[in-house]
């Protein structure tokens, strides 16, 4: 992770979270990579429920649990946790929505998103962004390994998972959006 200054200033954090449709419809929700908490603040002041968020640095956790006490939040949950080995510890079909940020460039997105189908609820909805791979950008993965919107949702149809339009979200200047429900019964 490159300095935590420069790093938020890479996202327009309100705008993408309004153009996702982040809202306090939204009771619980887990995040995997909470980093320096860029997203898990504005997020738990968004929904109305729990935010349950994940990282494998503990340095992240710590940084992102700081800032939790410092904003005075409560409805958020920050752990050191290797979802990749060991799932989001939540039960099956429990969360309203699960967030994954510039996750999906990772070995096996097929692996986590099934493990995000199993979480969210029939209803709940995953939000996914990364950084664009159409073009430079100051941070992010080499481009080769960026995942395009359509890679996106082709993986997420294997993990049972449809795009909801419209898809791609725009999230400008460095990002793109997915929203993805549940493939519904009978599909």
């Amino acid at each position: 992770m490159p300095e935590e200054t420069y790093w938020e200033t890479l996202f327009d954090v309100d705008l993408i979270l309004d153009r996702l449709g982040i809202n306090g419809a939204f009771v619980d929700a887990v995040e995997l990579g909470c980093g320096y908490g860029t997203f898990t603040i504005p997020v738990a002041r968004r929904i109305s429920g729990l935010l349950r968020t994940y990282d494998i640095d503990p340095a992240m956790v710590e940084r992102t649990l700081s800032r939790l006490r410092e904003a005075e939040i409560e409805n958020a949950e920050c752990v050191e946790r290797d979802v990749f080995l060991e799932g989001f510890g939540v039960p099956s079909e429990s969360q309203d929505a699960c967030l994954l940020f510039n996750i999906l460039h990772c070995e096996e997105p097929i692996r986590l998103l099934a493990e995000v189908a199993r979480v969210v609820r029939p209803a709940g909805t995953i939000f996914a962004i990364h950084w664009r791979s159409d073009l430079e950008t100051p941070r992010g993965p080499s481009l080769d390994i960026r995942p395009r919107p359509e890679q996106m949702i082709e993986w997420a149809g294997s993990a049972g998972l449809d795009a909801v339009e419209p898809a791609p979200i725009n999230l400008p200047p460095w990002h793109y959006g997915l929203r993805l429900r549940k493939q519904t019964t009978g599909q």
